[in-house]
């Protein structure tokens, strides 16, 4: 099998292939695309954005250093593909990745792109600059790079501790857009500047996003829309209402439940709709510090409990997946094997069973029919997270735990369970690319901001390294199904199951691909146009 080295040379080398040719007839120029948003993010900074509610509508401001291709649904190795940079290249010793780039690229405001703002976006992130990010959920991804220089106005180096391959996925990432040096992390929070396809017009909470086309964008005749519009509805079912009755061109992506999609296609059955596996899982995030839950016990009942296939029955009719940490196959690249993942204690058929053990582990840390567990189950106010809250709720009382649902405003959300201001919580992980080193170093690793539950165990972070470094695919997947084995055995974050959702758009819409094991990075909408 090709090493991940000699897929990112060989993918050094492509250019972007989209024309035309590949969309469905010729593109027209204009219009605007209409769409609903489902909740109002806190503000409109992807790099502190713990969300796609904040991708979605934002990434199209912005370009990456490189990108996977927005036309292949399956994010790889190599569907990397050139952005703001042309080419890159390993050193000999594969701990330096330096990135030609692109010239004569202008930030929307008018003023020069050049190596000192990737310097200045990388120095911000790895926590290096003056300035700083509110919040900075993805700063364990650069915890291997060294410092970032510059070679002139067109040329910049990562420097690395190691040899690690999955940097170019991280870079490729919907959330790792390259910030202006001369704009304040304070301004993009709130009128973001970028060098992509759309420009920023106005975000108004709880009510709309705006964009506009960029008549400079660096890529000749794109965009072909004129803008994009997004109204802010929180219920799902207006929401739908409104596509079918024609005022959205297209739904939030990944958004619509498999009932809800059977609406939709009885009601606008021209519409084209997919399902597709987000790279979302959700999941238990319990405060392993704090009582009752420092006591493992009740963390491995718990996991015990579950019976995941009813999850998956009632909220997608079937179609979810169950799987560990990483995303199941054959979208996910790094999925554990069916029979591997059910060696692992609570993943086993016999949820009977399963449940007589963790009614054991109950009553031996002190709880049982006359002594319950009371607790506050925390979740974030969207239908994604309250839907299968209230199902865990009903599941957990079967081991003596009696759960009261607490909903939390999506503003809220992320800074709550990131000051490990809960008890336990039903909580979405989100992956920004399929790749291990994003999700293990990210929500696992001691002290990472994205570890909700102060799960901390050194050596299992030594096995990361281990797996970062392997710059053989075929050798690294079964170190990281060990480690994914280990995680959900050590019940860091029990799995409960991974999410497929559907997206919809009306004839009219072209050109629309919807990435199939990892959503955050399909936005840029610079190929989407409308025939009308």
């Amino acid at each position: 099998m090709r090493s991940v080295w000699a897929l990112a040379a060989m993918a050094a080398l492509s250019v972007l292939t989209a024309s035309t040719a590949t969309l469905a007839g010729e593109p027209k120029q204009g219009g605007i695309l209409r769409m609903y948003h489902r909740d109002s993010p806190a503000n409109a900074s992807i790099l502190e954005g713990a969300t796609y509610s904040i991708n979605i509508p934002f990434m199209g401001v912005f370009n990456n250093l490189l990108i996977y291709d927005q036309h292949i649904a399956q994010n790889s190795p190599d569907t990397l593909r050139p952005d703001l940079a042309e080419s890159w290249s390993w050193s000999s010793d594969n701990k330096k990745l330096t990135f030609k780039l692109r010239q004569g690229v202008k930030w929307h405001d008018g003023k020069p792109f050049t190596s000192a703002d990737v310097k200045c976006s990388f120095d911000l992130l790895m926590g290096k600059s003056q300035q700083k990010l509110r919040q900075n959920p993805r700063k364990a991804w650069y915890s291997e790079v060294n410092e970032v220089t510059t070679n002139g106005e067109f040329e910049v180096t990562f420097d690395l501790k190691r040899p690690q391959p999955s940097l170019l996925a991280m870079l490729a990432s919907g959330y790792t857009p390259v910030y202006p040096c001369h704009v304040s992390p304070a301004d993009m929070r709130t009128h973001p500047i970028g060098t992509g396809p759309f420009k920023f017009v106005e975000f108004k909470a709880n009510e709309s996003i705006k964009l506009t086309r960029n008549p400079n964008y660096w890529k000749k005749g794109l965009p072909h829309l004129d803008g994009i519009e997004y109204t802010i509805i929180t219920n799902r079912s207006t929401a739908i209402l409104a596509f079918v009755a024609g005022k959205f061109d297209m739904t939030f992506p990944t958004h619509i439940t498999i009932p809800l999609l059977k609406d939709i296609k009885s009601q606008a059955p021209n519409a084209t709709c997919v399902v597709e596996p987000t790279n979302v899982s959700t999941n238990i995030i319990v405060n392993s510090t704090s009582a009752p839950f420092d006591n493992i016990d009740i963390r491995r009942a718990m996991a015990l409990a579950l019976d995941r296939k009813a999850f998956v029955d009632i909220l997608f009719e079937g179609q979810g997946d169950i799987g560990g940490t990483m995303l199941p196959p054959p979208q996910g690249l790094w999925g554990m094997p069916k029979d591997r993942l059910e060696t692992i204690p609570g993943y086993g058929r016999d949820i009977n069973a399963n449940r007589e053990e963790a009614r054991k582990l109950m009553q031996k840390a002190g709880y049982g029919p006359d002594k319950r567990l009371a607790v506050k189950v925390s979740t974030r106010n969207i239908a994604e997270y309250r839907d299968p809250a209230v199902i865990l709720i009903d599941q957990l009382k079967t081991i003596y735990i009696d759960g009261e649902l607490d909903v939390v405003e999506t503003a809220n959300w992320f800074p709550k369970v990131a000051r490990k201001d809960y008890m336990l919580g039903l909580n979405l992980t989100g992956n920004a690319v399929d790749d291990p080193d994003q999700s293990f170093y990210e929500n696992y690793a001691c002290g990472s901001e994205r570890n909700y539950t102060n799960y901390c165990n050194k050596e299992i972070e030594k096995l990361f390294d281990v797996q970062s470094q392997e710059t053989d695919i075929g050798k690294r997947r079964p170190l990281v199904w060990d480690i994914d084995k280990k995680l959900q055995e050590d019940v860091a974050r029990p799995i409960i199951f991974h999410a497929r959702a559907g997206t919809c758009w009306h004839p009219h819409v072209k050109g629309v691909t919807i990435m199939s094991n990892s959503s955050y990075n399909g936005f840029r909408y610079e190929d989407v146009w409308l025939d009308k």
